[in-house]
Order: structure tokens, then C-alpha cells, then sequence
């Protein structure tokens, strides 16, 4: 009745449907659209194309005064939620508001619903999931998988290189022993998991576990999603050739789905493969992971907390890690060697022992893969292997203490750099402790590559090819990657069985166990004697140590120049412009200088040219 009157006395005239009549009077249109573009438009909210403006109608309660009483007429200006109809005063309340609905999963616009009823999971229509496709396996994604603090079936589609690393890793232990009994601790999508059965079936059995309800239920739609059954909690019993027998003729392959704890699960049953990849750091699992391991099984971690790794947070570093670490040029490899130092003392807390086959760190994540043996002696020559570092804050060099208890030169004397003596203050940090041990198997990566190439693999190969040459500290541009390149291969006392060997060698030998008696104790003097051709620690940043006012050489021409000079040198994954050698900081700016031109030389020679021909 009252829009009817005010509609007969305000003929021709328009009010604002945002304000109060005796906020904002009728007008003429074009008044009114300014004062909509000056008052509303200016500060809306978008969502999902749909923009929320502000509102000044009495919507919400009046604004109390400073003696409790509500004023007359005084109207709190908001938004309008258009997932909820609720009403919020401020812009960024608002905006905070919408991201909690998309991290529900909430999208759809709608004044129906009620924003105290929680969500639990989109309609199974298959509109509302995400189908992303990756090495041939298909999984769904919800709208909320990039945030990791609200969803519980994250997927982080930068760590694909993560995944395809860990897969050839598996892939390699698979020509070992056959089946395996490999497992997924934190399955979220089950994306990995489903990797390993769909690729390789009968030689692999796969456990995927994760706490989560909803990333079980997710597991499983995602098994029927690629053709693979998913057994529940207790197992099926299987034929000769690995399969269950209800699956035969249906699934390509069978995964085993568990809603249970990474710690649980890894203390109650034995596993060859163990794969951790927990939001974060992966410490509070290696006690439990070392515990059911079998003997030359493999541990890989995923450790994502760059922020202690990469030297940002060092107080959150000691508490993790135990490790006093500060920023330098090689902080990359600082970490790989920190966190293979935490995965050791875990394995020595059992009586055991590891062999570090890869270690990875690259911009989102650091990836360390370990073969364990054990006994008390293999713990004790990894627990050896712990050392700590003498880092000059000037010039950067650096060098492992050496073992024993008594200390007879003070730290800084201990560096091959004078900065001690000619600057002053102290020059010199002790880090660590940390791994001092090679940081690759030259062996296990050809045989990833191999595995790389056979599972049409592109996008890491190049990078593998780089770890090779890097464990072999070594500049060499083409690999062959066909049999004639694989030979015996003797890691740790184990004789691998490979594509050349595997026809002419026994079935003792096709076994992958571990020799005895004399055979193994002479494998073990092989590795000491060949401890010199380890792989050098650390490298050099090019561009960190170059010259003022000189033009440096480019950096293949650079190692070329180092490889005559008789050093070992190669690039190194861990920054495109370093160098690993053997060379220390005083060779190898020695040798940078004296292949550096001026920067002036050419400016001074064409002023020379010109200044003759002037005077001709």
C-alpha cells in the first residue's frame, strides 16, 4: 500500500532501492544512476560473476550508541551474502565470508540456505567434481583441492615432477623383488597410489590409506574411476598371479583403501615401499615408517615446509630438525642434507641403516629416497656420516668437521679461506649437524631413467640425465639409454638384477638378496676404497662469486675451463647456475678470473680506434 502511494505521488521520479527514503529522496534517473556509481557500485563484492553491493536498507539490527540505547535511524550499511542471505558489515568480513564458502565447496548462489549447516561433500552427480587426468589416471577433484588447510583431498598439480620421480623409484625396486608390498600414507586423492597399480599391475600391492572419511570415499570413487577395484580394511585372497578372484575380468588391478593413522598402520604391518607426503613436515612419521620396513626396502619423503628448510623460519628448524642452519648460496642442498640427517637418526633409532639413492630440492618441495639395511653396524656407519659444518659468512666457503671428539684448531681455522685473520669480528658458523655422505646412486638413477623412458616419462628425464651426470660429477651431454648401458649394478652388498644381466645370471643372483660370508665383506671394502670418487659437497654459485666490472665466461665454457684445469665438475639441479667440483673457493675464483674480460676493453678499444682515425 505504501509502494502504491509513494509510486502515485512520485510520478516520472525513480528512489534507490539500496537506500532509505529518508536517506536518498526520489529522483530523476540520471541522479540516481550517479548516486548508485558514487555509493553502491564503488564498493562491491564479487562472486562467481555476481556482484554484491552495499546496502543501507534496515536490514540488519540498529548500531547501539555508547550508552547502550540504539539510535533512531541509524542503520549499519552492509552486504548481502549471496551463498547464505547473511549480512556483514564489512567489506573484508565479506570477502573472508565468500573464500570459507568456496573452501566448503559452496559456490551456488542461493538466499535458501542456512550458513550453519556444515558441508560434507557435493551431489554425486559428477558436475560439481573436477576430472584431471595425469600419467593415464584419472582422478575427481573437488573445488576446494588447492587449499590445504580446508580440504582434506588436497592436489597440488605443481608436484607433478614429485610423483613421477617417486613412481620410478618404485618402478626400479619392482625388477628387485616382485610383488611388493608398497604403501601410500596419505592417499588424499589417491592419485599416486592409483599410479603405481594402474602401470604396474601384478608386481605391485598397493595400500593407500588417509584419516579422513571424505578422502576415502573419494579413494575409492576414484578407483571405479580408473577401472581398478579397491578392497576395504582386510584383504582378499589373491590367485598366483596376484589378483583376487572376484576381479578377475573386471579391474585391471586392485588397491587396498584403509581409513587409518599413517603412524597405525606402519607399526602394525610390513611394508617394502613406504612413500610420506604429509602437509608439512614428515618427522613425526619416520619412527614408525624405520619400525616394519623390510630389509633393502625404500623409504621416499616429501618434505614441504620450505620455510624451515630454506632457512626462513630457524627457530621452527631446531624444533623439527634439531639443525642450526642460516642462508647461503647452496641453502637447497642444505636442506636435502638436513632432512636425509633426520631420516638417519630415525633409521639408527631402530638398527638401522640407510644408503641415500636420491635426494631432490627443488621450489616447492625437497624429495629423499633411502635404502635401508639393517643391523647395528650399517646404523653406526650412518650415524658416522653425521657431521657438522664450518660456513664462512663472508666468502661462503665451507667444510665438514672431521669425526672424533677432541678438537684441536678452533672453527675458523679449519677453513682453507683467510677471512679470519684479515676481517674482523668472527667470520665463521658452525651448521648442522648434517649428512656429509653422497647424495646419489649413479646405478639406481639410470636404472629411473630407463624406467622413465619405458613409462613415457618427458617431463623428468631431463632432470634425471642431470642427477647422473651431477653423481657422477661429470659434464657429459648424451646418455645411452638402451641395454647395453645397464650392467650388474652392486649397491650395499646386493647384486640388482638388470635388463642385461637378468638372462645370463643365476636365479641366486635374480633373487635380490643379500650375499654373505666373503662375498659381501668384500662389496664393503669396494665401497670404502671407492669413497674418494664420491661426488663433491656442495657447489658454487657462478654469479655469487663473480668478479666486479668483469664479463664472465658462460657457464659450459666455464666448466670446460675447470676440466682442464684438472677439477671434476658438473652442474648441479639444486641452482642452474652452479658448479659442483672438487675445486675449493680459492681455485675456482682463481680460474673464473683468469678467463673474465673487463668490461671496458671493448668500450677502450673502439675510443683508441676512433681517436686514430681522427688524428690520420
Amino acid at each position: 500500500m505504501n509502494i502504491l502511494m509513494y509510486t502515485v505521488l512520485h510520478s516520472g521520479r525513480k528512489s534507490c532501492p539500496l537506500c532509505p527514503e529518508e536517506k536518498f529522496k526520489a529522483c530523476y534517473s540520471h541522479k540516481l544512476r550517479r548516486h548508485l556509481q558514487n555509493l553502491h557500485w564503488k564498493v562491491y563484492v564479487e562472486f562467481e560473476g555476481q556482484r554484491m553491493c552495499i546496502c543501507h536498507l534496515p536490514c540488519r539490527n540498529l548500531k547501539p550508541s555508547l550508552s547502550g540505547d540504539q539510535a533512531p535511524g541509524r542503520h549499519v550499511a552492509h552486504y548481502h551474502c549471496v551463498v547464505c542471505s547473511v549480512t556483514i558489515a564489512r567489506k573484508t568480513d565479506m570477502i573472508s565470508h565468500l573464500k570459507r564458502h568456496v573452501n566448503k565447496g559452496e559456490t551456488e548462489a542461493s538466499y535458501s540456505g542456512n550458513s550453519d549447516v556444515p558441508f560434507e561433500e557435493p551431489a554425486p552427480s559428477g558436475q560439481a567434481y573436477e576430472i584431471m587426468k595425469e600419467l593415464g589416471t584419472n582422478v575427481q577433484l573437488l573445488p576446494n583441492h588447492t587449499t590445504p588447510q580446508k580440504s582434506d583431498t588436497y592436489f597440488n598439480r605443481k608436484m607433478k615432477t614429485n610423483r613421477q620421480l617417486v613412481f620410478c623409484s618404485l618402478a626400479v625396486l619392482a625388477e628387485e623383488r616382485n610383488p611388493l608390498e608398497c604403501l601410500d600414507a596419505f592417499g588424499a586423492t589417491g592419485i599416486m597410489g592409483l599410479q603405481w597399480a594402474k602401470h604396474l599391475r601384478n608386481a605391485v600391492k598397493v595400500t593407500i590409506t588417509d584419516i579422513s572419511d571424505t578422502c576415502v570415499k573419494m579413494i575409492k570413487e576414484n578407483c571405479e574411476l580408473n577401472h581398478i577395484r579397491a578392497e576395504g580394511g582386510s584383504r582378499v585372497p589373491r590367485g598366483p598371479d596376484g589378483t583376487s578372484s572376484e576381479a578377475k575380468g573386471v579391474s585391471i588391478a586392485t588397491v587396498e583403501v584403509a581409513k587409518m593413522d599413517a603412524n597405525v598402520i606402519m607399526h602394525l604391518r610390513p611394508f617394502d615401499y613406504i612413500h610420506l607426503d604429509p602437509y608439512g613436515t614428515a618427522v613425526n612419521y619416520l619412527d614408525a615408517a624405520f619400525r616394519n620396513i623390510r630389509n633393502l626396502g625404500i623409504i621416499s619423503v616429501t618434505s614441504t615446509d620450505t620455510g624451515s628448510l630454506y632457512s626462513k623460519s630457524p627457530n621452527v628448524t631446531l624444533r623439527h630438525y634439531g639443525c642450526h642452519i642460516v642462508r647461503t648460496e647452496y641453502y637447497k642442498e642444505l636442506a636435502a642434507r638436513m632432512v636425509v640427517a633426520t631420516v638417519a637418526r630415525a633409521a639408527a633409532r631402530c638398527n638401522k641403516g640407510i644408503e641415500v639413492l636420491l635426494a631432490v630440492a627443488l621450489e616447492h618441495f625437497v624429495l629423499v629416497v633411502v635404502r635401508v639395511l639393517r643391523g647395528p653396524t650399517q646404523a653406526d656407519e650412518s650415524a658416522k656420516k653425521l657431521r657438522k659444518l664450518v660456513h664462512c659468512q663472508w666468502c661462503e666457503e665451507r667444510v665438514f668437521l672431521k669425526q672424533g671428539n677432541m678438537v684441536d684448531v678452533s672453527p675458523p681455522d679449519t677453513l682453507p679461506c683467510n677471512c679470519h685473520g684479515s676481517l674482523p669480528g668472527k667470520t665463521a658458523v658452525q651448521l648442522g649437524p648434517l649428512w656429509c655422505g653422497p647424495l646419489f646412486n649413479t646405478g639406481f638413477l639410470r636404472r629411473m631413467l630407463s624406467a622413465a623412458v619405458q613409462h613415457s616419462m618427458d617431463d623428468i628425464q631431463p632432470l634425471v640425465k642431470t642427477l647422473i651426470c651431477e653423481s657422477e660429477c661429470t659434464t657429459l651431454k648424451s646418455l645411452v639409454h638402451g641395454p647395453s648401458a645397464l650392467t650388474n649394478q652392486v649397491e650395499c652388498g646386493v647384486v640388482i638384477k638388470t635388463l642385461q644381466s637378468g638372462e645370463e645370471s643365476g636365479p641366486a643372483d635374480q633373487s635380490g638378496k643379500r650375499k654373505t660370508g666373503e662375498e659381501s665383506g668384500n662389496v664393503v671394502k669396494k665401497l670404502k676404497s671407492d669413497a674418494s670418487l664420491e661426488h663433491p659437497s656442495f657447489y658454487y654459485s657462478i654469479h655469487r662469486h663473480s668478479i666486479k666490472g668483469m664479463n664472465m665466461p658462460k657457464l659450459n665454457k666455464f666448466l670446460q675451463y675447470l676440466t682442464e684445469a684438472g677439477f671434476r665438475v658438473s652442474r648441479t639441479h639444486f641452482d642452474p647456475t652452479g658448479v659442483r667440483t672438487d675445486a675449493t673457493l680459492e681455485q675456482f675464483k682463481s680460474v673464473l678470473t683468469k678467463y673474465s674480460v673487463p668490461t671496458y676493453t671493448n668500450a677502450t678499444a673502439t675510443q683508441t680506434s676512433v681517436s686514430m682515425q681522427k688524428t690520420v
